[in-house]
Parts: structure tokens; C-alpha cells; sequence
């Protein structure tokens, strides 16, 4: 299923979110599929529509436009209308809490009341109050509190999800409460400041829907890369009941370094090993099998523990495996499309926000080599057009330049080579 998210640019015009509800509406009616899916990710009573249910349906402008407004983070049609109207004062209050003025940002929010209830840059960071908790500027959410924000329990998500633990101590205080699924944030980010604090608080360790694995899935499978928050948010779940199968890959999650060099020791091959999608996202702890729901950057199917520890952003680990000789220009499994056969230098210079380079370094002395050539073919999920990426008989350097995403691309690591 393709997840369409947008964000507004920097000089948003309303005629555009408009064309692109006529253009969906058009779609539905040919009964193409992504289109479908869409609207079932997007329109809430249609989440459970089944392809038949959707031809059948009466869906009118406004349901497209709904879609489309939650696309760009939105709750409403009305909403996403308001925000791009208001687009140059909501800019002006987005640099005033950044700059912690909270005398100017109740200054902005008196003089246009409307904005305390709307997002100031995106669905996801919310109203005033709820921005503000992101970036833990608790002062300003006392002051918007005040002037009527309504949005505690939002503001207490992204607080928590942002590691503010003052900001989110306020806002439980007053009226915000850990139900399910506030949990959810803490495993995205793997902030384990918020997730040991909601622990503390009884929240249910469960999403919105109850289900218990879906906190340990997405510690697995997050985009995240803070390997220290990762490992103590594991650590806890398994002194919450949790239990883990018992296994290399297991260990690599939960940064066990000890564990890890018992498995290599009793088997020197395992360094050599290619670990298929399914083994390093399991089902059986509540991950996706559609092999595409773990979000990662250069494809990790089929390759090895070296090139695994560069996307996980896994140091001691990276270090352990070079000690035990692992293969730095190890190739990974080729599909029978042909893509496939990257090196780890290819993962360590599209890797995902920042931009370390210690690992390219070691991979370089050890001899890697950037004339590497191979094909790699990327699904590209969480963009305006959801697609698949790929590149034919690319070196390393081309990879990274060609990426379409390129804040995935570690420019430092690109220096190098």
C-alpha cells in the first residue's frame, strides 16, 4: 500500500492541494489502484473499504479533498485552507517559538486567534501548543495554555516524543494522560527518556488498537538511528516481559557486542552470512512481511552484518565485525531482477540523515573500494509520489548522487571517495 505525505512549501498557493483532489477524484472514478489505497489510508470511514466497496462508492469532491488535506498532515479540508491563507504569520509564529519570544508569540496568537487550533508547519508538530512542546519551550505552552490551546494531549505526545520531560510533566499535570498508543512516539524516535518516563506512568505498553508487539515492531523497524535509545528502550521491554528469540540478529538489535562475537566465534562464517528482510525485520515480534514496512535507506535485504551495522548506525559493532574480518567489499545477494551486489560503502554514503564518517574511513583503510559497481533498486515510500528508485550498474559516488532523496545522503562519507 503507498503512503502519500506532503508538506506545504514555502510559498503554498490553495490552487495546488485543489488540482491534486480533482486529479484523485478522476483517479477513483478509473478505479486505479493507487488511488484506492489512498483513500483507505486517508479517509476514516473508509480505512476497511474493500476495492468493490470503493467502485460502489459515492464519493464526492469534499472526500477527495479530505484525503488530500490529511496527506499534508491536516485534519480537515478546512484546516489545511486556514493554514495557507494564514502562511505568512504562521511563519512568523513558527521563528518566534524557535527563538523561545514568547512575548511575540502571544503577541501573533491575539492578534489572530484563529491560529491557536491550527498547525504551524504540519499536522505531525500541531498547533502552537503542541509546536512549541516539540521544541520544549514550555514557558510558550504555559502562555498558549492560557489563551485557550486545547490541544494537551497532542502537546504531550510530541513532548514525549521529543524527549521534553518537563514540557510533558506540565502537561500530564494538566489534563494530558498516557493511553495507548501514546507509547508509539518514544519507539519512532527511540527516545528512551519518554518511553522510561511512560513506563513510570502505567501507560499501556500497546499502539491505539492494543496490540502489544506493535511498541517492539517499531523500535525495529523505525527510521530512527539512535542506537544508545534503542538499546535501552529493548532493555526495558524485556524487564516489561518482552522476550527476544535468541539469535545473532537479535543481539545486533539490542547492541549486544559480547553476544554477538560468542555467535561469530562458535561460527566464523556468520561474518560472511546474508541476512534476509524477513530475519531482520521478524514477523513473529510483530513486523510487517510485505518487505517494505522497515524503514531503512541503501536496500539491506540480503546483506551482510557489516553492512547492517552501517545503516543502524551500530559503531561498536561495525568495529567488532572489521576485528573479525569481515569482508569490507562484501557483495550483497542479487535478485533475479538484477539488482542487488552493493558493497557496504554504498550503505555508508546513503544512509540517512547525518553525516559521519567515521565508518566510510575505516571501510576505506581496510580497502574498500569506490569503483564498486552494482544495481539497486529503492522503494520510496512516505513522499509526494511514492515510487520505486532505481539505478543501474552505479558506483557508490553515482548512488549517493543520483539519490533522489538528498538529505539521505551522508555528504561527508561522499567526500571521501
Amino acid at each position: 500500500m503507498t503512503t502519500v505525505s506532503r508538506r506545504l512549501p514555502k510559498q503554498p498557493h490553495l490552487d495546488v492541494p485543489k488540482r491534486q483532489a480533482r486529479e484523485l477524484l478522476s483517479e477513483w472514478c478509473a478505479g486505479k489502484a493507487d488511488a484506492f489505497d489512498r483513500i483507505r489510508r486517508r479517509h476514516p470511514k473508509l480505512h476497511n473499504a474493500d476495492d468493490a466497496a470503493l467502485t460502489s462508492a459515492a464519493l464526492r469532491l469534499n472526500d477527495a479533498q479530505l484525503v488530500i488535506a490529511r496527506e499534508y498532515g491536516f485534519s480537515s479540508w478546512t484546516q489545511l485552507k486556514e493554514r495557507i491563507t494564514a502562511h505568512t504569520i504562521a511563519g512568523a509564529l513558527d521563528a518566534a517559538i524557535r527563538a523561545d519570544d514568547c512575548e511575540r508569540v502571544v503577541h501573533l496568537l491575539r492578534a489572530n486567534p484563529n491560529l491557536l487550533h491550527v498547525p504551524v508547519v504540519s499536522g505531525n508538530w500541531g498547533p502552537p501548543m503542541s509546536h512549541a512542546a516539540n521544541l520544549g519551550r514550555l514557558e510558550i505552552i504555559k502562555a498558549v495554555a492560557e489563551l485557550g490551546a486545547r490541544d494537551f494531549q497532542h502537546a504531550f505526545d510530541r513532548a514525549l516524543l521529543q524527549g521534553k520531560i518537563e514540557c510533558a510533566t506540565w502537561l500530564h499535570k494538566h489534563g494530558a494522560r498516557p493511553v495507548a498508543g501514546t507509547i508509539m512516539g518514544c519507539c519512532e524516535t527511540l527516545n528512551a527518556a519518554g518511553f522510561r518516563f511512560l513506563v513510570g506512568l502505567g501507560a499501556p505498553l500497546a499502539d491505539e488498537h492494543g496490540n502489544r508487539l506493535a511498541p517492539l515492531a517499531m523500535v525495529l523497524e523505525t527510521y530512527g538511528r539512535n542506537s544508545d535509545g534503542k538499546h535501552e528502550i529493548l532493555k526495558i521491554l524485556s524487564a516489561q516481559g518482552y522476550t527476544f528469540p535468541d539469535t545473532p540478529i537479535m543481539a545486533f538489535h539490542q547492541g549486544n557486542a559480547t553476544k554477538l562475537d560468542e555467535y561469530l566465534r562458535h561460527d566464523p562464517r556468520l561474518v560472511e552470512r546474508r541476512f534476509a528482510y524477513g530475519e531482520i525485520y521478524p514477523p513473529a515480534l510483530g513486523c510487517a512481511p510485505d518487505g517494505r514496512s522497515g524503514l531503512h535507506w541503501t536496500p539491506i535485504h540480503g546483506t551482510t552484518l557489516l553492512h547492517l551495522a552501517i545503516d543502524f548506525n551500530e559503531r561498536e559493532i561495525f568495529d567488532l565485525l572489521l576485528l573479525r574480518g569481515a569482508d569490507v567489499n562484501a557483495r550483497a545477494d542479487v535478485d533475479s531482477a538484477g539488482f542487488g551486489g552493493h558493497t557496504p560503502l554504498f550503505n555508508a554514503v546513503v544512509c540517512g540523515p547525518g553525516n559521519d564518517s567515521q565508518m566510510t574511513r575505516a571501510l576505506l583503510a581496510s580497502g574498500a573500494s569506490p569503483e564498486a559497481r552494482a544495481s539497486l533498486r529503492k522503494f520510496l515510500d512516505w513522499t509526494e509520489t511514492p515510487r520505486w528508485h532505481e539505478a543501474r550498474d552505479v558506483t557508490p559516488i553515482e548512488w549517493a548522487r543520483t539519490f533522489p532523496e538528498q538529505n539521505w545522503i551522508n555528504t561527508e562519507a561522499l567526500k571521501l571517495l
